[in-house]
C-alpha cells in the first residue's frame, strides 16, 4: 500500500465508526418516540346545553294546578337540580319528590302533569357559578327571554341541613318581559314562583 491510501484508513475507519454510532443513536431515539405513551386524555365536560327550541311551543296545560311566575301562568319545561358542595349528591327519588315539594308547595304535581326535561348536574362549588352556567347553557331567545314567552329562574334553595341550586326554564303563552331572574335567598322563591289550585 503506498503512503496516501494508509492514510485514509484511519479516516475511513473513523468515518465508519461514527456513522455505526450515529445509527445506533438514531435507531434508539425512533424506539424510544414509539414507545412514549399517549398523553393521558382529559375528561370530556359534561354537555349542559339544553335546546329550548327542542322544548315545544305551548304554554301552560290546562289544569286545576296553575303555575305561576311572576303572576304570569306558565308551563315548566325544563327542571335542573345539583347538589352544593364536592360532597354534595342528589336525594333518592322519594326524597328528591320532597324537596322540590318543599321548595314550592304543589311543584310535584305540577311536574307530574307538565312533563318538564329533569336533568341532574353535577356537585357545584358556587351557587352564581351554577346560575351563569345554567343561564349560559339554557340560551333564551331575544334578549335573555325578555320580549318572548321563555324565561328562566335558578338559585340556591336549603331543604334542612341539604342545600341544593335548582334551575327552572318556563314557557308562558305569549310575551312577556320576565326574561332571566337570579334568586338571591330562599324567601324570594315563593315571591316569583307559585302555584294557584
Amino acid at each position: 500500500m503506498d503512503g496516501a491510501n494508509q492514510n485514509l484508513v484511519p479516516v475511513f475507519i473513523a468515518l465508519g465508526t461514527v456513522a455505526f454510532a450515529v445509527g445506533i443513536l438514531l435507531l434508539i431515539s425512533l424506539l424510544l418516540l414509539l414507545r412514549r405513551k399517549a398523553p393521558p386524555s382529559k375528561p370530556t365536560e359534561p354537555d349542559l346545553r339544553i335546546d329550548v327550541a327542542s322544548l315545544g311551543v305551548g304554554g301552560p296545560p290546562e289544569s286545576e294546578l296553575q303555575l305561576e311566575c311572576y303572576s304570569v301562568p306558565v308551563r315548566l319545561a325544563v327542571l335542573v337540580i345539583a347538589p352544593v358542595g364536592r360532597a354534595g349528591t342528589i336525594p333518592e327519588t322519594d326524597q328528591l319528590l320532597e324537596v322540590v315539594d318543599q321548595l314550592v308547595p304543589g311543584l310535584v304535581d305540577v311536574v307530574s302533569q307538565h312533563h318538564p326535561v329533569v336533568r341532574f348536574w353535577a356537585p357545584q362549588l358556587s351557587s352564581q357559578g351554577f346560575v351563569n352556567s345554567f343561564f349560559h347553557n339554557v340560551g333564551l331567545p331575544g334578549d335573555k327571554g325578555k320580549g318572548t314567552a321563555w324565561s328562566s329562574v335558578a338559585g340556591k334553595f336549603n331543604s334542612g341541613d341539604h342545600h341544593y341550586l335548582v334551575g327552572f326554564v318556563f314557557r308562558a303563552e305569549s310575551a312577556n318581559g320576565i326574561g332571566q331572574v337570579a334568586i338571591e335567598h330562599d324567601g324570594q322563591w315563593n315571591d316569583v314562583i307559585r302555584i294557584r289550585r
